[in-house]
This record gives C-alpha cells, structure tokens and sequence, in this order.
C-alpha cells in the first residue's frame, strides 16, 4: 500500500467519519461549551465597554469636563474654559426632599443645579413632555423613584433646605446619568437660581462643581485636557474627556470581563482533558480498522493525517458552533440583565473576541487531541491489537515538542490579550497547579491500590483492582471528581462568606445613620436634638474635608505617566479631616501620634496600605490641595483602617492647625436603635435644613445587591468549569469503555449480577470520592478564602455546615454521573464485546 495524499485520506476519513460519529460527540461538546463561553464573555465585554466609548459626549455631558469640590470655579477660570468652547455649569450635591405635609417621609437625594446651556449633549427626557430650558427657579423636575417614595406627581410640592419647589415633570432619561457615578438616592434637577434658594450651598458645604465644554468640531478633546491640566496643575481638579467618560463602569466591566475570561478558559482547559478522554475513546473503537490499515501497509503519516482530519473536521464544527451561540448570547444576556449593566449596547459581532476564542478552541484541541493520536499513530499493528489488555501510554518526542509549541502559545495569548498580564498569570499558575495536584495523587491512588492488601470482599477486591488493572482511568476520574468537588466547594464558601458579611459582621459594627454637613459651630445642639429621640444615641463627629494629594515624597502625581497599582487615593478627591487624638476605627501601627495641643507644623497620619503601595513612610512628606491651596505635611504615623466597621475611615488625618482653619463641616455617624431612624430624621431637618441624613441599611442593601449580582456573575462562569468537569468524567468513563465492556461480560459469564457490577462501580467511585472530599475541601477553600479575603477584602467567615453539605450533594451527583454512563455496559452482549476484542 503506498503513502496517501490528502485528498485520497479525506476521502476515506469521510466515509468512516459518516458511518460512525458517536465517539466524538465528547469532542463536540467540550469545545462548544469553551468556546461559547469565552465568546460571549468577551462580546458582552467588547459590546458595553465600545458602548460607553461611543455615547461618551452624551454619558459625560461635554467633551471636556473639569470637576471641583466644595468651591465653584472663579470667574476667570471660567473665562479660560470659554476659550475652548461652549460652556455648560451644573453644581451637583446629596439632599433631602419632604414632602409639604408635617408627617412627610424625608428622602436622600442627588439633588443637581443646572444651567441653561445644559444639557450640551444628549436629550433631557420628561415623561409626556419635552425639557425646555431654562428652568424656573420655583420649578423641579425629580426621577420615577423619587416620585413613587414620596408619592408626588407634577403639580405637588417638595422642600429643600429653605426652599420649596412645584414638581414641573417626571424625569424620563436623564442623558449623563452614568457619567455622574454611583449614587445613594434617586436623581432631582433645578436651576443654579433654585438651587441658591435652598440654602444648601455653605462654606464647608460638600457639594460637586463640574464645567463641561462643548468644542468646535474637530478638536482634540485629549489636546484640550492636557492643557487645562498644565495650566492648572496644582489645583487638584479632576478631568474626563468624551473617550473616558465612564471610567469606574469601563474598568469595572472591563476587569470582570478579564476575570471570567479566565475562568472560561480555565474551563475550556479542563474541557481539554475530556477532549482528549473522548478522543481516545474514539480511537479505541477504532481499533481494528487502524490496525487493518498498518497490517495493509499504510504509515504513520497516513494513520495520522486520516484521524486527524476526522478529529479537525468535528473540533472545527464544535469550535464554529461555540461561535455563533457565543457571539448573540450577549442580546440575550443584556436583556435578562435589565438595568444591572451601566448600558444596553445593541447587537454587533465584535471580531476580536471571536477570533480570540477560536483560537483558544484550536489550540486546546491541538493540544489534547495530539497524545491519544500520537499513540495511535506510533504503535505496531500488534500492540494495538493487544491494546485492551496491554495498553500503551507511551508518546514520541516530536508529538511532545508539538504539544509543548501548543501550550506555549496558549499561555502567549492568554497573557498577551491580557490587561493584567501577572493577574492572568497567577490563575492560569493555579489552574495548572491544581490539575498537576490532582494527576499526581491519580498517580499515587494507581500506586497504593496496586500494592494494598486484596480485601476478602469480592465486590470491594473488584473496586480496588478496577482502580490499577491496565487500562484504568483512574487519573483521569480523580481529575474530573476532583475539579467539580473543589468547584462546588469554591462556590459555596464565596457565597457563604458573603451572606454573612452582610449580614452579620456589618449590622452588629456599623451604625444607624451617616449625618453629613453639619455646621461646623453646632455640634452640641446637634448632639441635644438627636438624643431627644434617642437618648442612648452614641456619635462620631468629625470634621469633614475633600482634598487631592498632589504629591507624595519628591514625586508630583501630574509628573506620574501611570498611576501605581491599586492607589485608586490618588485619583481624584479624596475625603480629609484633622483629629488631636487617634479616630475611631483605625490602630496605629508605625509612628506616634501628635499631642492633643500640637500646635506646630502640619503633621499627617497615613493609611499604612497607601503608603506600602506608594513606597513611603513615617518621616517622608505628603503634598495635598485643599480648596486650591496645597498643604505639605510630614507623615507623623501610619494607621490600618479597619474599612468594615462602616464608620468615617480617613485615609488622611492631619493634626489640628492650619487645616481646621480652611471653610469646613461636620459628618456624623448616630448608633441608636433603628426605630428612632424616622423621628430624628424629622428633627434633624427641622433643625438643620441642609443636612443630609444616610439609612446605612439602604447602603447595606445596595452593597448586598452588588454582591448578589458579582456572586451570581462569577456562579454562571464557575458553572462551565463544573460542566466541563462533568465532561471530563463522562470522557474518562468512554475511554474505558470497551475494556470495561469486556470485564463486565467476563464477570457475567461467572454468574455476577447487573446489581453486584453495578455496586462494584459505585464503590469505586465512591472510593475516589471518599479520598478526594479532603483534597477538594482543602483546595476549595483556599480558594475561597483568596477571592474573600485578598480580593474582597472581607472577614473569612463561611458557614462550614452549607459548605459540607455542599460537597457531599455535588459527591452524590458525580457518583450518580458515572454510575448512569456505566449502567450501558451492563446490557453489551457477550459476542458482542468479545468481537470486539
């Protein structure tokens, strides 16, 4: 017989491929279940973060934006952003809105000042209306979920502060929504003129003032920024342009996408070994006629280019099927999401995301397909005849070279497509340290079952051959029932731990209500009317301050070309406060802290995690600008703060002098009993109208649904893993199959029973199972205890009893897994398998 070519091989590859498909089925799914994954995974990501790039004029409200804090800018500085453009200003700040009547609810809201340029992008929607400015200054326009709290409609009244306003409409789409951030109440609009009405706007008062420009077109918006910048360098404001208007939604979206990326394709590795199960067991059925071909004269070359084109043509399918699913799952993810993304993109193939996951597909099939085909493809004519009951493992080098070619590509584009390549590293380090683990004790579960003592028990002493005789899955089995234990285990201690950091660790420490802008001169009479609500209220009063740290050491923050991982204090203001003694909440841990009558030069105390991240420490000097005028202080102490306790957690205290002399207010944090919330509320706005009164128990329940969404998110992501482990496990039982097909018949010619084969594989598997719930257990909750504490940053604090229950149930469902793909064997005809042979 002379060597083939290509066509000829396809030729005979599709007949025998079109009259047996059955033992690629594996194949199929194993990468059709990546693939989709890490397809729609990275749509959805592409789709929303290109969303928010191209609606960014309309999500930011301008071009450019120039924010500022506790001021309004001058009137020269507006002049020089006249000078760009077209300007638009709107001062935006958290309030309190009653209803007229006595017994009104008060509610927290983002109340925001307009002018009559606004919005310079996009539409302001009223519902059964359209918005036409300018806004009357008794007039207000409030969002549907401020009118359902307070049950208002257009015609009633609100008070704010000193002020009371006649609702005009019902906000229907507010166009810079998202560009505005995270907020704690629902929106309401007024005019600059309304707004001063209020008697909001005090010195000290904590209010954001934010300049858009609209520039000519064509104009380089980056251009516009970085001059703004270098014109201002030291005034500590923050600036956007139209390409970064939503930067907290974009990194957020974008490293969530990143890290069920790396899942998926943890996945889609796990998958790998139940492509390479199934592929064996494909090849192991065709036993015969691959032995036919070399004892007819075909070569290795043949052998090879025949099963692989069969295992390329079924990958291709998988891997194509894996990408249309994939590419418009995220429609359907967008619409099952509703208002849980920050945008609803439309539906459009994003390209490189696809090409990336065939990619990924092609190279896991390449990969694990190539071991089972090397051994079919190097073995003489009579070993694979032989190969039942003498079966061969071993792989020549060029097969090992092309596999570790394949691998190092892998990781090249897992790394290289990565935004955080040592991030991507690590998980991809630990995916292959657990499968090495888990081979290694298969290795050694082979080893000790081979050298233990034969039990008297038939059907134990057949349990415990069936884990050594030749042909044993065993490494395979204990990868599959290893991986989905540890998933189930990973799974219920993240959720666990959760639930109960919320609900347990955060009511018992935190307390009742945040107070913010306080006059800075009351807070006695502060104290006097709480308490005749509440007269065992307890209070943390502090003075309260926004600032920027321009510099740190000799460094400037403008000078920096990135800013350090993790120093997100850095960006932005941040809120301040001086003390003369240590606050609540923090321990001292470097340094000392000043005198309670210090009255020398600035003294700062520091978080001690900013300055490791920052490189600096007690001794060295921090440069921070308040209300435009920067401030160096010598750090005097570092400080761990300890962020769980949900009480005013300042990453800069500095010592009392010339910074409680700047304009400022008072926050304050009230634990009573939660029944008084409503009655010192009321008191409070009497007293006080421009305070603003925080429920931590709404906080808590949105902190808790972020939590149930990312939970729920990283649940759906893990599930592939566990489905893929499942593959693994029905691989491992395929690849065995003819082997144990001739053992069962053997056994019943010997008078065993389908009950006694049947309990023989269930003790198998539940001795494998039995020996693995430590491993997975250990495993699991390591890794648990990473995302929790490492990644959260919250207390360790599963509930072992979900946990254990956990493991046992996803126990019992592998069991019943591979005793259902053994139930088959059970009824193969004695000629049947011995035909086989």
């Amino acid at each position: 017989m002379s060597a083939l070519n290509w066509a000829t091989s396809w030729r005979i590859a599709r007949r025998d491929l079109l009259g047996r498909f059955r033992g690629l089925r594996l194949l199929f799914l194993c990468l059709f279940l990546g693939v989709a994954t890490l397809a729609a995974i990275g749509s959805l990501t592409s789709a929303i973060t290109q969303e928010l790039s191209q609606r960014g004029q309309g999500l930011l409200g301008g071009d450019v934006e120039i924010a500022m804090t506790q001021r309004e800018a001058g009137e020269g500085e507006k002049a020089a952003f006249r000078r760009f453009g077209t300007l638009s200003e709107t001062i935006r700040l958290r309030a309190m809105a009653r209803g007229e009547r006595p017994d009104a609810p008060a509610v927290l809201t983002e109340l925001k000042g307009v002018d009559s340029a606004y919005p310079l992008y996009g539409t302001l929607t009223l519902q059964g209306g359209t918005y036409r400015a300018p806004l009357a200054p008794d007039h207000i326009l409030v969002g549907p979920a401020l009118a359902d709290r307070l049950t208002v409609k257009p015609g009633d009244r609100l008070i704010y502060g000193t002020g009371t306003f006649t609702i005009a409409a019902i906000i229907a789409d507010e166009p810079d929504r998202l560009g505005e951030g995270f907020t704690l109440g629902p929106v309401a609009i007024i005019s600059l003129d309304g707004l001063r009405r209020t008697g909001l706007i005090q010195p000290g008062s904590l209010y954001n003032s934010k300049y858009r420009l609209r520039l000519p077109a064509g104009t380089d918006a980056k251009a516009v920024r970085d001059d703004l910048e270098k014109q201002y360098p030291s005034a500590g404001w923050e600036y956007k342009d139209r390409d970064d208007a939503a930067p907290g939604a974009s990194r957020f979206i974008i490293r969530m996408g990143q890290f069920l990326s790396l899942i998926g394709l943890a996945a889609l590795v796990i998958a790998g070994i139940g492509v390479s199960n199934g592929v064996a067991s494909y090849l192991a059925l065709k036993r015969p006629g691959i032995a036919t071909f070399k004892v007819l004269g075909a070569t290795s070359s043949d052998i090879a280019r025949i099963y692989l084109l069969q295992i390329g043509c079924i990958a291709l399918l998988g891997i194509a099927c894996g990408l249309f699913v994939g590419g418009l799952l995220p429609p359907a993810i967008v619409a099952l999401a509703g208002d849980v993304l920050p945008v609803s993109p439309g539906f459009r193939l994003h390209p490189l995301p696809l090409v990336t996951s065939a990619a990924y597909g092609l190279l896991i099939a390449f990969l694990f397909t190539l071991p089972p085909l090397a051994r079919a493809r190097t073995q003489p004519a009579a070993l694979i005849f032989r190969g039942v009951v003498d079966p061969r493992h071993g792989i020549d080098r060029r097969s090992i070279l092309a596999m570790a070619a394949a691998g190092a590509l892998l990781v090249a584009l897992a790394l290289g497509t990565a935004r955080e390549p040592l991030f991507s590293a690590a998980v991809l380090g630990a995916t292959a340290a657990v499968l090495l683990l888990l081979l290694g004790i298969g290795w050694g579960v082979r080893q000790i079952a081979q050298r233990a003592p034969r039990p008297r028990r038939p059907l134990l002493r057949l349990a415990l051959a069936n884990l050594h005789r030749p042909g044993a899955q065993t490494a395979a089995l204990i990868v599959a029932l290893g991986l989905a234990l540890t998933l189930f285990v990973t799974l219920a201690g993240i959720q666990t731990s959760l639930d109960s950091e919320i609900r347990n660790v955060v009511p018992k420490t935190a307390p009742a209500q945040f107070v913010l802008d306080i006059p800075s001169a009351q807070a006695d009479r502060f104290q006097a009317v709480v308490r005749k609500q509440a007269p065992d209220a307890q209070f943390n009063i502090v003075p309260s301050l926004r600032g920027t740290i321009v510099a740190y050491g000799n460094q400037r923050v403008a000078d920096l070309a990135e800013l350090p991982e993790g120093a997100w204090f850095l960006r932005g203001e941040r809120g301040v406060t001086y003390s003369a003694t240590l606050p609540q909440g923090s321990d001292l841990v470097a340094g000392e802290w000043w005198a309670p009558d210090y009255a020398g030069p600035p003294l700062v105390s520091f978080d001690a995690e900013a300055a490791k991240l920052l490189g600096i420490g007690v001794g060295d000097t921090l440069t921070v600008s308040l209300l435009g005028r920067e401030i160096t202080a010598r750090i005097a102490s570092l400080r761990k703060i300890n962020w769980d306790t949900m009480g005013f957690n300042y990453i800069l205290v500095f010592s009392p002098g010339i910074v409680s002399a700047a304009p400022h207010s008072l926050a304050a944090t009230i634990t009573m009993d939660t029944r008084h919330d409503s009655a010192v509320t009321r008191d409070l706005l009497t007293a006080f109208p421009g305070v603003s009164v925080i429920a931590v128990g709404e906080v808590i329940a949105q902190v808790g649904a972020i939590m149930t969404q990312m939970s729920a998110a990283i649940v759906a992501a893990a599930s592939v893993a566990i489905l893929a482990g499942i593959a693994v496990l029905v691989g491992a039982i395929a690849a065995s199959r003819q082997a144990r097909s001739y053992d069962s018949v053997i056994l019943k010619t010997l008078g065993a029973t389908r009950a006694q084969l049947l309990g023989g594989q269930a003790l198998e598997y539940g001795l494998l199972a039995t020996m693995l719930a430590l491993v997975a257990l250990a495993l699991g909750s390591g890794a648990a205890w990473f995302v929790i504490v490492q990644i959260f940053e919250f207390h360790w604090s599963p509930d072992w009893l979900v946990v254990l229950a956990t493991l046992g149930g996803g126990a019992l469902l592998t069991l019943g897994i591979g005793l259902a793909g053994s139930i088959p064997l059970l009824s193969v005809r004695p000629a049947t398998a011995l035909r086989q042979l």
